[in-house]
């Protein structure tokens, strides 16, 4: 049985839970490999994997024990719409990250074979200006040498001064355990939060 099952999907804020469970957005390219992760940490399909790229277009909400919810967003990148399907599209998007106050963390995911974009740099400034808690997740690790994957990691450490950068790959099973660790140290911290506790991420 997964820890970690479908709850429901969403479009606007008030399709969304009512209660005050922390939530952990999901957040990358169309084809960076989010559902294939989310799948990863669940151990099982629970999350849909697409083959077209951007076809996800809600907000799809998983919870974990009932002690915090992966919020998978649809992935941005993709530019195969029509223009005002863009712009609901990104209304929705923006008002969930800026409004929503059960968001505490963000896992940006990126195909380890990108360059940090546009669209990555927004998310981090938003973390930032959230105080969110932020990690990157640089995805496809099996596709590069060890070696040009530690200088990848070392890289965006160093020139973003991130929180947490952890190489992962779903076909080699590596950085699994990693992330779920990194998701229960936040939960403990937004635990004190939301006990008084006014702990900042670092």
């Amino acid at each position: 049985m997964p820890k970690l099952k479908f709850l429901k999907s969403a479009v606007k804020l008030t399709d969304f839970p009512s209660d005050s469970m922390p939530e952990v957005a999901f957040a990358g390219r169309s084809n960076a490999g989010k559902s294939s992760i989310i799948n990863a940490l669940a151990r099982n399909r629970v999350a849909q994997v697409s083959s077209t790229p951007g076809k996800t277009r809600l907000l799809n909400l998983f919870t974990h024990e009932e002690k915090y919810r992966i919020v998978d967003m649809p992935g941005y990148g993709y530019a195969a719409r029509a223009g005002d399907e863009v712009k609901s599209w990104k209304k929705m998007i923006e008002t969930f990250l800026l409004e929503r106050e059960n968001l505490k963390a963000i896992v940006l995911i990126m195909d380890i074979r990108r360059e940090w974009a546009e669209e990555e740099q927004m998310l981090l400034d938003l973390a930032l200006r959230k105080n969110l808690h932020l990690a990157v997740i640089i995805n496809k690790s099996d596709k590069l040498s060890k070696s040009a994957v530690i200088i990848k990691k070392d890289k965006l450490l160093q020139e973003l001064n991130l929180e947490f950068c952890l190489p992962f790959s779903v076909l080699n099973k590596t950085g699994v355990k990693e992330l779920e660790n990194k998701l229960f140290d936040w939960l403990r911290t937004m635990t004190k939060a939301s006990s008084g506790d006014s702990t900042n991420p670092t």
